[in-house]
């Protein structure tokens, strides 16, 4: 589904991804684990559409989308959430939702005068989709709060939920546990396992907590100073020693160093 051939990026005499090459498979839940300065948040970043690269390209499902900016990418089925949610604060769950899909009638002066009857009945069968998801989240209590008043966790919930609004192809998952308590994590994975096997639905998650990246990914993506160190189960992962090296490598020559004084 996501093809990425020799990336490089760089910022002034910075290169954050150098020569990265990786494939996600469709269908898959892949992670993309490695200290922090891999270089992860930059190849997602590129492959989001948020900044071209400064070399190589990338391929969605077969198509060149090299240098894409992220609403283009977005029509083509790639959806993207983030380590700090970014939902529309001053609105309500429900209309975060609502305002996900593409292409709606309403968004037309033409239409919203001359077919407000189809506006109408369009937005009845989204309030209706939307409805559902709140439902399958288990935030239908939510739909008239605000965004912005919404707990870390539950932040994260609905930006799963806009993800749902548009049957994205593949979906790239920032940090999912970052500010989510245990019970919500346990929900938020729950929902991905039932989307992926229900639903088919393709993710690439970035994630520190290797426990949730044993629970939901295979294979596992190691990033190591802008390149991919290794890949395979999460068991094989914790087994290797070069990943071994690029996590605690700078705590052991610290440790020889203290033993040789």
């Amino acid at each position: 589904m996501i093809k990425v051939e020799h990336i490089s990026k760089s910022f002034g005499g910075i290169r954050a991804v150098d020569d990265c090459s990786l494939e996600v498979v469709r269908g898959s839940v892949t992670g993309l684990i490695g200290p922090n300065g891999a270089g992860k948040s930059t190849l997602f970043n590129i492959i989001a559409g948020l900044f071209p690269p400064s070399a190589g390209r990338v391929l969605l499902d077969g198509e060149d989308v090299t240098g894409w900016p992220a609403h283009r990418l977005f029509h083509r089925g790639l959806a993207r959430t983030f380590q700090i949610a970014q939902e529309f604060s001053r609105m309500t769950v429900i209309e975060n939702l609502l305002a996900v899909p593409p292409k709606q009638s309403g968004e037309s002066l033409f239409r919203a005068w001359f077919a407000w009857r189809k506006v109408i009945e369009e937005e009845r069968g989204l309030r209706v989709r939307a409805r559902e998801v709140l439902e399958q989240l288990r935030l239908t209590h939510l739909e008239r709060e605000y965004a912005g008043n919404l707990s870390g966790g539950q932040k994260k919930l609905l930006e799963l939920g806009r993800t749902m609004m548009i049957q994205p192809k593949v979906v790239l998952l920032d940090e999912l546990g970052a500010g989510v308590n245990r019970t919500l994590l346990g929900e938020l994975a729950g929902e991905i396992e039932r989307l992926n096997r229900d639903h088919g639905y393709t993710f690439f998650v970035i994630e520190h907590d290797m426990d949730l990246i044993a629970r939901l990914c295979d294979p596992v993506i190691v990033m190591a100073e802008g390149r991919v160190l290794t890949q395979g189960t999460m068991a094989e992962i914790r087994r290797n020693e070069a990943v071994i090296e690029a996590y605690l490598g700078t705590r052991r020559q610290k440790t020889a160093a203290q033993a040789r004084r």
